[in-house]
């Protein structure tokens, strides 16, 4: 049984800011300042180099009990052992993926709608991406959407949701009563120089916000 609360700092990795660290350092900072899952994110590695990163991120992760989430590639998701897959707007249709994970595994979707918030949660999705909800520095083509989209999406459907696009520790007060269960941050985790303090400062914002009555 997927539980929601893994979604409550969700860390999306991406390899920009990679070079004081490695990656796998990056990553075990986020998780030691209270990350609760990991998606790993790849576009420019081949298949071999994505699964064989697959399978140490897989191996941190479990050191930390916290799941592993690999984006778009079903494929390198369920050789590496990982918990789960994320797919896109652009990706494999969730009915086909799910088809070829079985029940148990995680799978995640983007819904920038209610029409797609709907059709993922039909289609046996068990969490949604939801945003851009700011301006993204790692996505500046994503399309936004309002707060009051936010919630819209949030209502429609019962999968829990976890808000995307631009968030910062400030900005996550801002998400309470929306109906997300957790923020997904690229940018706000990983450029700062201390990532674990970071993460804090972030876990803390939403442990803050779900009490306030963020929570779906």
């Amino acid at each position: 049984m997927f539980d929601k609360n893994c979604l409550r700092l969700y860390a999306v990795t991406d390899r920009s800011w990679v070079g004081r660290q490695t990656l796998l350092e990056q990553i075990e900072a986020a998780l030691q300042g209270g990350v609760t899952l990991v998606q790993l994110r790849e576009k420019a590695l081949t298949e071999a180099e994505f699964l064989e990163e697959a399978r140490q991120v897989k191996t941190l992760c479990q050191r930390y009990q916290v799941p592993l989430i690999i984006n778009d590639n079903v494929d390198v998701a369920l050789k590496s052992g990982a918990d789960g897959v994320h797919v896109g707007m652009e990706d494999a249709p969730v009915a086909e993926v799910r088809k070829r994970v079985g029940p148990d595994f995680i799978i995640g979707a983007t819904a920038k709608t209610v029409q797609q918030a709907q059709a993922a949660q039909a289609a046996g999705a068990d969490y949604m991406g939801v945003g851009a909800v700011y301006p993204s520095p790692t996505k500046q083509t994503a399309l936004g959407i309002t707060q009051e989209q936010l919630k819209e999406i949030c209502a429609a459907v019962s999968l829990p949701a976890v808000a995307i696009g631009g968030i910062t520790a400030p900005r996550v007060a801002e998400l309470q009563g929306s109906g997300v269960q957790g923020v997904a941050v690229v940018s706000a985790l990983f450029a700062p120089e201390d990532i674990q303090a970071a993460a804090q400062d972030l876990r803390r914002a939403v442990e803050e916000m779900l009490e306030g009555g963020g929570e779906g």
